[in-house]
Parts: structure tokens; sequence; C-alpha cells
């Protein structure tokens, strides 16, 4: 069984295919419309489409590369789809945010998302810089559309995590979630600078879900690369290390299931002081909103949206919840700029400087452990053989 340390390549996947993969995923039958969105500083750079000029927007060049012109080049054809327009919104500057209204057409024409977009698009791909998947639920819910996420996209994710098998990752998604399920807690052990302490997580007994990659009933968003087991955790205490962008690594104090304070470990004191000036204003950017695993085996890309599906791998988050069924919403925070939804992810090649020896469930009186040292235990492995 092969496990989050493989040396599994791109070169071992079938090349990418946009028809396979939207053929996978949506299952279209033909007729449905199709538009693309991407996040730019100023919208206005997609007329004439300018911004391809600029090297350092790599996941705005794909979308136009691989599906814009792809679609536009045989794929929509192929598969009935009409439209295969491209519009750009003003990125927002954090994952999860609510998307602007106002967006921008090649041609220079400004519209609304809400009224010229979500309505009139049967699918909706989002490839953007910063995830857009709890916004665009709710739109499609209130709209009826499908649609996929696919943020921070580069060339491993596009041939690795998105020339996959769906129909397999389900599969897989599925042996794990119904292995899990029901769960009334997990602890977490995590060891850094020589010291172990341990995150529990209540889950209440819930039904554990699933990111599986198929998007073919009503309204939803499927978030790709897909392969996760998740739960919306009811209550957390203990402590876990987190790691800031700048490298400096602090330990967060749970309790009543957020964090209550974030205490230096080794870096820039100045990044804890600036998180626990945010947590004391606004005391629901601490909270624990979901606990998930990977369930793939896929090379690492640098980009959390794969690497947190990889097999092995666990991660906590923080913030907005509602698009997973939890409760917490935008209007509940008290700055719009804080309602984002900020994965915490704990991998070999993420987080070297922190290890995880043990994660264990607790269910129903009995204990089973899942992972030990990043790699998937015995009770874990022998779900996906089953």
């Amino acid at each position: 069984m092969a496990d989050s340390t493989s040396t599994e390549t791109t070169s071992e996947f079938p090349p990418f295919s946009l028809a396979r993969l939207l053929k996978t995923v949506f299952a279209p039958t033909g007729g449905e419309r199709v538009a693309i969105l991407i996040d730019l500083e100023d919208p206005r750079q997609v007329v004439y489409f300018n911004f391809l000029k600029d090297p350092s927007l790599s996941i705005q060049k794909h979308a136009y590369e691989v599906f814009y012109q792809g679609l536009r080049e045989g794929v929509a054809d192929e598969m009935g789809l009409k439209g295969g327009d491209l519009y750009a919104y003003k990125i927002t500057g954090g994952s999860n945010l609510d998307l602007p209204d106002r967006a921008v057409a090649p041609d220079g024409r400004e519209i609304s998302l809400e009224k010229d977009v979500y309505p009139n698009y049967d699918l909706i791909l989002c490839i953007s810089t910063y995830s857009a998947t709890a916004p665009l639920t709710a739109f499609a819910k209130k709209h009826g559309f499908r649609g996929a996420t696919l943020h921070g996209l580069n060339d491993i994710i596009l041939n690795s995590g998105l020339a996959v098998d769906y129909e397999a990752v389900s599969r897989d998604a599925e042996k794990l979630r119904s292995g899990m399920t029901g769960a009334d807690a997990v602890e977490i052990d995590f060891q850094v600078k020589g010291e172990v302490h341990t995150l529990r997580l209540e889950l209440g007994g819930q039904e554990a879900q699933k990111s599986y990659g198929l998007c073919r009933g009503g309204p939803d968003v499927a978030n790709l690369p897909a392969g996760e087991v998740y739960y919306v955790p009811t209550g957390a205490r203990g402590a876990f290390p987190m790691k800031y962008a700048d490298g400096t690594l602090a330990l967060m104090d749970v309790e009543d299931g957020r964090i209550r304070e974030a205490r230096l470990i080794s870096g820039d004191a100045t990044a804890v002081d600036a998180h626990n000036a945010k947590l004391k204003s606004d005391p629901v950017t601490g909270e624990l909103g979901e606990l998930g695993f990977g369930t793939q085996v896929l090379p690492v890309s640098g980009q959390d949206i794969q690497d947190e599906k990889v097999l092995g791998t666990v991660h906590v988050a923080t913030g907005r919840s509602d698009h997973l069924g939890g409760h917490l919403t935008p209007e509940l925070f008290s700055e719009a700029s804080h309602a984002t939804h900020d994965d915490i992810l704990y991998s070999p090649a993420k987080t070297p400087e922190i290890n995880v020896p043990q994660v264990r469930m607790f269910r129903g009186g009995t204990t089973e452990i899942l992972i030990e040292d990043f790699r998937p235990a015995v009770y874990m492995r022998g779900l996906l053989e089953n």
C-alpha cells in the first residue's frame, strides 16, 4: 500500500485531458452553458487577454491556455457544451472570502456575476489564486448551477491531481469515509522541538463527509483536486503547533473549540502578536471548522489544494465552515475580511519541523489508530484494501 512518502511522479499518471475531466466530474448531457472565472488584481487586465503578458500570473495563464482555449478548440463541441466564456473578478485576498459582484469580460464589458453569470450558466469553473469554494457553493444553491474550484493550479496538479480517474478517487474516498463515520472524537499528537502536544477534536458521532470530485447531481461545487474525508468539529481542546507563512512556529492553545492564544515557539514574535490581536478582536477567527484526511497517492505540488489530499496527511482549518455544513457564516465575523476558511496542513513537505506521531479515532468505546508518522496505519490501509 503506497503512502504519503511515495516517490510517485507525474509521469506515472495518464496525460491530462480536459474532456475526460469534465465528463467524469460533471457527466454533462449536452447543451449546458459553461463559464470560466479567474481573479486578477485589476480585472481590466482581462481585456484583450492582456494578463497573459504578466509571467507571474501562471494560474490565470493555465485557465486561459488549458480551459478557455481547450473548450474553444474542440472540447466544447465534442461534449455538446455551449459558451466557454471567461470573466475576471478582483482578487479577494483570502481563502473563501465572498466574491465581488463586478467582473470584466475580455471585450471590456463590465458585468454582474450574480445577474449575468450565476443564473445564466450551468457549469462554472473558477480557476483562481484563492479558493472560492464557500461563496460559489452558496451561489450554486441559490441559482442552480454546478461548478468546480481549482485554485492554485500548476503543472504538477494538471498532470497528476487532475489527471486521475475520479471514479477511482470516489471509491477510495468512500471506503475511508464509511470506515471513519460516526466518530466520537479524534486526537492528533504533534511533536515539535522535542515536545509532544495533543489536540482533541470532538465530532459527536457525526456522519463523515467526503470530497470526491464528482458533481453530477443537483446544485453543488466540487473542489479539485479532490480526495478527502472530513468532519466539522463540534468542539476541541488541547494544543497544536502552527507554521506561519514566514516560517514562524507557534503553539495554539485551544479551549471550547477555539484557539484562545498563540504562543511563540520560534521565529518572529510580531507574527504571533498580530495573530493574537486578531483572535482578541474577532474570536470566531480561531474556531476550528474542519478536520480533514487525504485519501490519494499524489506527488507534492507545493499547493495545499493538492497536498492536503495526499494519503497520510491531516489538516485542520479555522474560520468559515458553512460550505461544509458548519454554522460559521460570514456575517458572524466582526470584519468581512476575516471571514476566511484557512486550512492548516501537516505533511513532511509542508511542515518538516512538525511530526505527527499518531492520529487516533474514538468511536463507540473503541480506539483505532489512523495515522502514524504521516503514514496510514493498519486500520486505514485495511479500509482501502477491502
